[in-house]
């Protein structure tokens, strides 16, 4: 665990943003297998394949339909239609159940809520992936709002979604925010946004010099250890 923040009371702890695919769930990388099946079926192929994946791979965080925009930067038709196969394909797996939670994943829900922290889910996902990813887990309504790209107007690495939680929740101070996530898009979205800290968690896309890189005030190994760093008396979730 890698920690540059000096722990705030416990009372100034208000909102804990927490990013979804990567750092409260795992798809086993089945968005990119996504990904894959929607450029093919836009006719993507060969070299300009490789470089769109690779490109995808890079941008962990970022709101998908911003990837398909530059592949398919002269139609934006055809970046549309990419959108709706990712959405579909994404779904079928989600079905299938591609889709699991990170081990304490909802405990340390449970256990920030119970502290008086309200908790906001967000994804660079659209809105009926992220409903899909929810009613998969049975989470609809373990956190106090989620909140996708399209919710906020814009995708990380913006500030948006972080400020737009703040305002839904009625949080007087975006320094009493801590925002959890496993790119460095999503460290950068709270940074950008004030919060009082970002914490990476290493069972996602990026790591932890990635993070840290970010501006990540602390690293830690999953979400299990989040309330270790929160409340230090806590070594975890499970303690």
């Amino acid at each position: 665990m890698t920690l540059h923040w000096r722990p705030a009371p416990e009372s100034t702890v208000r909102l804990a943003v927490l990013d979804m695919n990567g750092t409260t769930v795992t798809d086993g990388g089945a968005a990119e297998r996504a990904v894959d099946q929607a450029l093919r079926a836009g006719g993507v192929q060969g070299q300009r394949l490789e470089d769109a994946l690779a490109q995808s791979r890079r941008s962990a965080g970022l709101d998908r339909t911003e990837l398909f925009a530059r592949v398919f930067a002269e139609d934006a038709a055809a970046a549309q239609a990419a959108g709706r196969a990712f959405a579909a394909a994404y779904d079928s797996m989600i079905a299938g159940g591609a889709v699991q939670p990170i081990p304490g994943a909802e405990e340390t829900v449970h256990l920030l809520r119970d502290r008086g922290v309200k908790v906001c889910f967000a994804t660079g996902f659209g809105r009926h992936t992220q409903n899909s990813i929810l009613e998969a887990l049975g989470w609809m309504g373990l956190a106090d709002l989620s909140l996708c790209s399209e919710d906020a107007g814009r995708g990380r690495p913006y500030p948006d979604m972080v400020l737009t939680a703040v305002l839904a929740l009625d949080i007087s101070d975006v320094r009493d925010v801590v925002v959890v996530g496993d790119t460095a898009a999503d460290i950068a979205s709270g940074r950008r946004a004030g919060a009082g800290l970002a914490i990476g968690v290493l069972t996602g896309a990026n790591a932890a010099g990635e993070l840290e890189a970010a501006g990540a005030g602390a690293v830690v190994p999953s979400i299990a250890d989040v309330p270790g760093i929160l409340w230090p008396a806590r070594s975890s979730a499970f303690g």
